[in-house]
């Protein structure tokens, strides 16, 4: 005898296998779309965390279509938080319920040590580039060349939990004979984000400081007077550009789902709409091992990253 199920029932056990699947992805769940139901089916929310690498609302904007996409393809409602500084991504990690984070080098280290959080993709840009590069920099009319032309100058860090911005300064520092940078520079400062630091120096707030390259070289395309008023003094080896890392204890299908889409964006016509928009080729797969570099900069120059304090004095 054949067995025939009401179409109700066919339904509701749909929406149990997805109840199941989704379960581990979050605390609070919503109602979000999902193929062939009506009324929507119920998935999780997943909430991600930006740092505040540049103008908040650039930020947002530039992050929305990969929350899109990842919304689309996970069936889960993927919301962006932007923090406002770069160390309260590791100390707001649990208590704003964040889930994964687009961290930075630094900050990425620091969250494996600190969290036990796990690396997934990393976007790469035109020609190739995943990675980034500290830049030490100066205005052109305040005669600075060396480590010595730098004393008694104003310096503008960005943040102490950022690589470029903070942890490779003080690399270039240790190498260049500078023990005390505090008693070296006349007054040093922290900007907040990279734009600011290489605003504060163009408009003359402080003589030199740090930042991202890849922060750098995009506004010195919008605004020439960068390269024209500013001079690089270094530049240091290259680091993994901003990583989408997700909490340990997320369910491992979801991760799994999370890292397939990403790095396969560049393989559909929908995803390459949303990289182009992020300005991306595609995502790289990213572990732990690509910290290596962070990692040996912090011990260079004394600091255990598992302990290490990174609020702004």
């Amino acid at each position: 005898m054949r067995l025939v199920f009401p179409q109700g029932a066919i339904r509701i056990l749909l929406s149990c296998l997805f109840l199941i699947f989704f379960a581990g992805c979050s605390d609070e769940q919503r109602a979000a779309p999902a193929q062939n139901a009506s009324p929507p089916l119920p998935a999780c929310k997943i909430v991600i965390g930006l740092i505040p690498e540049m103008d908040i609302f650039v930020q947002k904007k530039r992050y929305e279509p990969i929350a899109r996409y990842l919304s689309q393809k996970t069936g889960a409602v993927v919301e962006l938080k932007i923090l406002s500084r770069y160390g309260n991504i590791l100390s707001n990690f649990q208590s704003e319920g964040l889930d994964g984070a687009f961290f930075g080098s630094f900050t990425g280290a620091l969250a494996i040590k600190k969290l036990g959080v796990e690396p997934l993709a990393r976007p790469e840009y035109d020609g190739g580039v995943s990675t980034y590069s500290g830049l030490i920099f100066a205005r052109k009319d305040r005669g600075i060349k060396t480590a010595r032309d730098m004393k008694g100058k104003v310096f503008v860090f960005v943040d102490k939990a950022t690589t470029a911005g903070w942890l490779l300064p003080l690399y270039f520092f240790r190498t260049q004979g500078i023990k005390d940078y505090r008693s070296w520079f006349r007054e040093t400062y922290f900007s907040g984000t990279h734009e600011d630091a290489i605003q504060d120096v163009l408009h003359g707030k402080a003589d030199l400081g740090a930042a991202k390259d890849h922060v750098f070289y995009r506004l010195a395309r919008e605004n020439p007077r960068i390269t024209e008023e500013l001079e690089i003094l270094a530049t240091s080896p290259k680091v993994p550009a901003n990583t989408l890392a997700v909490r340990h204890d997320l369910d491992p299908a979801l991760k799994n789902i999370i890292k397939s889409s990403l790095l396969s964006m560049d393989q559909n016509e929908e995803g390459r709409r949303a990289l182009a928009q992020f300005g991306a080729q595609r995502f790289l797969a990213t572990g732990v091992e690509d910290y290596a570099p962070v990692i040996e900069y912090a011990e260079h120059i004394g600091l255990d990253l598992a302990t290490y304090d990174y609020v702004n004095d």
